[in-house]
This record gives C-alpha cells, structure tokens and sequence, in this order.
C-alpha cells in the first residue's frame, strides 16, 4: 500500500461520497489546471498529469499522458493507480483501478472511471493544536529491543489528526527518521485511549533556558483506525473549544 492509498483509508471520515460534488470537484481541479500526482507504483514512479475533461455522460475522467511512452505502458498495465492534488489550497485524494488509453481533441490521452468516492481534506483536517503543558496528553511507547525494551512514557506538544509531536528529553528514541514504533497509546482527556503505530516525520533539539536539551519529535499516525481517528478529531475540538472559552473569558 503506498502513501495515498494509506491516507485514503484513513482519512475515510472526510470522504465525498455523492457524485454531483466529486463531478464538480474535478471539474475544478480541470478549469483551473491543477497538476495531479499520479502515483503509478508507489512513490518510485510518479507521472504528473492533469484533467483534460470530466465526462459526466459516461462516467469517465480523461487524464493527459506522460511525455514518457515507456511510463505511459507502465500506467496501462498497473492495475491501481492513486491520484493527488489540491484545489483551493484543499488536498484531493482519489484512486482508479485501471487506465484506457483514448484520444482527446486529436491527441492521446488517458481514460479513467468517474471515481466513486474522493478524499477532501481542508486545512483544518492538519490543524495542530497544543496540548497542555501542565498535566500533559502522554504517548506510551512500546521501546524495540536495540532502545532497551519496556515501554516508555512521552509527554505531548501538539496534534494533530495527522499525527502528534512529542517530547523526548531522555533522548530514548534516537533521531532516526522514518523508525516505526507499533501498538502506541495516546491517552486524551475525557475521550479515551487511541492506540496506533507511529512513525518519526522529522526532530528538532531545543535548547531551554537552563542549557539543557530537549527533543521534539514529529510522528505522523500510522494505520490509524476510523474510530481513533474520530476520537483525535474530538480531542482537538475539545481544546478549540477550551481555548476559544479562555480567550472569551470564560474559562
């Protein structure tokens, strides 16, 4: 399963479903000529492409073609292929699971079936919020043999439905980036316990006033089920909601 077929499983809740709003979504991305990710095997063979036409009539997409015969072949013989754009600074995912060849306005093209179903995500879907420094969110761990063994307790900084940073001041994780932890538990307040793998994204060493040294590692969620996912997207209303409530003075 490569990146965007992952994201498509997980970001299931923001999924458009009715196909008056994916016919006009497309049309979008096509009258503004957005470029589209084609991922034709993975992130190791990538065309960018755009729409030529949406055909509402026969329930197909026509899609440009490669410059490249050799990846236009490759695309005809794939049997899934995963799309990726943005239209209005909103992310688009969607899938097909075959290509025909066809022509569009004398040239070759590509044709695609109307797609079913396409992930929205706006920007609030990435929105990160902060999470409190007194009595912080924590992430449990669970540490590989090579880092000791055991579980291990983190403090969080933020989060987000895409992913958490947290606080590593006893340096236990290492600064590898892409390590996978699996079976991890995020304990949130008043919403209950998610568990989900995690993968380190990127780590920043802060220096804090009194010279000591604290790691921030950035780890994106991983094979995250539907219902923890609804479970972080509480969460972060939650804190928007106590936020907004201090800033009003109610809090």
């Amino acid at each position: 399963m490569n990146r965007i077929e992952a994201e498509l499983e997980n970001w299931h809740d923001f999924e458009v479903e009715s196909r008056k709003e994916i016919i006009a979504l497309l049309r979008g991305i096509g009258e503004k000529n957005q470029l589209i990710r084609m991922l034709v095997h993975g992130e190791s063979d990538v065309c960018v492409t755009s729409i030529l036409e949406v055909d509402a009539d026969n329930n197909a997409v026509i899609l440009d073609c490669s410059i490249n015969p050799d990846q236009n072949q490759r695309i005809l013989g794939a049997r899934t292929l995963s799309y990726e754009t943005t239209l209005d600074k909103i992310r688009i995912l969607f899938s097909s699971e075959r290509v025909e060849p066809c022509r569009f306005q004398g040239n070759p093209a590509f044709k695609i079936a109307l797609p079913q179903s396409v992930i929205r995500l706006q920007r609030r879907e990435y929105y990160r919020m902060n999470t409190p420094v007194t009595n912080p969110v924590r992430a449990v761990i669970p540490l590989p043999a090579e880092l000791g063994g055991g579980t291990s307790s983190f403090p969080l900084a933020d989060i987000s439905c895409g992913g958490i940073a947290i606080l590593d001041n006893k340096l236990l994780l290492g600064d590898t980036i892409g390590k996978k932890y699996e079976d991890c538990r995020i304990e949130l307040p008043e919403i209950g316990t998610v568990v989900t793998s995690l993968q380190i994204r990127n780590m920043i060493d802060l220096t804090l006033l009194n010279n000591k040294t604290n790691r921030r590692l950035g780890c994106q969620f991983l094979d995250m089920q539907r219902g923890a996912l609804n479970s972080v997207q509480r969460y972060i209303t939650k804190l928007e909601r106590e936020r907004n409530a201090r800033i009003a003075g109610l809090g």
